[in-house]
């Protein structure tokens, strides 16, 4: 047997994740792998846990990256928040959703389901029923950015809702964070979870959490062992916690998180609101390349993600065929729906480092062009320029 070295492809990443990492974040992994519990590192650690309140908007001490993906983030605040028996009012409005019910029921809890369409955001009016219905909930779970979809929910009303009802709010925020606007603490966020690989414009494998100190308080106060050993913050936090000393707990990915601390450096440097702006302004001229080539967005225009834009399919298009066209003869990645709408759209990410007008204008032409030899009724070049005069307005 002779295995040579893998040698990666230079993909455009416009999928629904991960997206492009910057040369800066790569040449941050390369950096000398030194020990978890070395001075240096745990000074890094905290500088780290500062960006992450910053990005995160919050000042809460229990801020800190999970040593896993976005869905051990989820994972993280369902089993250390909710106990057996435990009422949960769950909204699901895409796969996400889905999978928060899932983890309710391994925890022994009672998932409550608020169900829209795919596509739509959460409907604020039926969140507040259920919790007017179920006056024992202990939390109430939303996806403030669906990933599925690009439907983006009011996740300042919905926790406003959940304060006012006297429960605790659980919010993924995995696309959300770093590309639209994330304000933990003004909003009363009280267990919030990301990703590295989405607007932070890191490589995958790490899931920024925040804990208020009311949730502080229930993951203290609680009357059975948090479910998971690795995910337990009340050990986490021996490793994570303040200070130079630090218990030993898990080898943390060290050199993954030299690349997180660079990319979150990067978004301090730009500016959070100047990372929203940016995000909105790539997404109405790729939005306008798109509509002049008759696709059709399925989230209304009031709920839609600038990040996570996804488009019907023409009629009579393979839409696989199309992914596998622009990947084989363009080096571009763009996404496929899930569940009920596999087939049917397209998922057009404009995430982090990949939000630029170089990728608009990439993505807009080699679509269109495929589109074009697939025989849809398209004027070459149109998308193109409708985006160029929206850059121009």
């Amino acid at each position: 047997m002779s295995i040579q070295s893998f040698q990666a492809p230079q993909r455009t990443l416009m999928g629904p994740g991960p997206s492009d990492v910057s040369s800066r974040v790569l040449l941050a992994m390369a950096k000398p792998t030194i020990g978890h519990l070395d001075p240096a590192f745990v000074g890094m650690m905290e500088s780290l846990k500062e960006l992450l309140q910053y990005a995160m908007q919050t000042k809460n001490a229990l801020t800190l990256p999970i040593s896993g993906p976005g869905s051990t983030g989820m994972e993280a605040c369902f089993v250390n928040l909710i106990e057996p028996g435990n009422k949960v009012i769950i909204c699901e409005n895409g796969v996400f959703g889905g999978r928060m019910k899932e983890n309710v029921i391994r925890c022994g809890g009672e998932p409550i389901m608020v169900s829209d369409e795919w596509g739509q955001a959460v409907d604020p009016n039926k969140v507040e029923a259920a919790l007017q219905a179920h006056p024992d909930a202990k939390a109430l779970a939303f996806v403030h950015a669906e990933t599925s979809t690009g439907a983006q929910s009011d996740a300042q009303l919905l926790c406003s809702l959940a304060q006012k009802a006297g429960v605790l709010s659980i919010v993924d925020a995995v696309t959300s964070l770093g590309g639209t606007p994330l304000k933990v603490d003004e909003w009363g966020v009280d267990a919030v979870y990301s990703g590295s690989q989405k607007c932070l414009s890191c490589v995958p494998g790490l899931s920024p959490v925040s804990f208020s100190e009311c949730a502080q308080g229930v993951i203290k106060g609680r009357s059975t062992k948090v479910q998971s050993w690795f995910l337990d913050m009340n050990l986490v936090m021996g490793y994570w916690g303040s200070g130079t000393k630090r218990a030993y707990h898990h080898t943390a990915p060290i050199n993954s998180l030299y690349a997180l601390h660079e990319s979150l450096v990067m978004l301090q440097e730009e500016g959070l609101e100047n990372s929203w702006a940016r995000h909105a302004q790539h997404h109405q001229a790729l939005r306008a390349g798109l509509e002049a080539m008759g696709l059709r967005f399925i989230v209304p225009e009031a709920a839609r993600l600038p990040q996570l834009n996804s488009v019907t399919v023409p009629d009579g298009i393979d839409e696989a065929a199309v992914r596998k066209r622009l990947l084989n003869d363009y080096q571009l990645e763009i996404g496929a729906g899930l569940g009920p709408l596999a087939g049917k759209i397209w998922r057009i990410g404009l995430m982090g480092y990949a939000a630029n007008k170089k990728n608009v204008l990439f993505c807009l032409n080699s679509l269109e062009s495929v589109l074009i030899d697939l025989g849809t009724p398209l004027s070459g070049g149109a998308a193109v320029k409708a985006a160029l005069a929206e850059y121009s307005e």
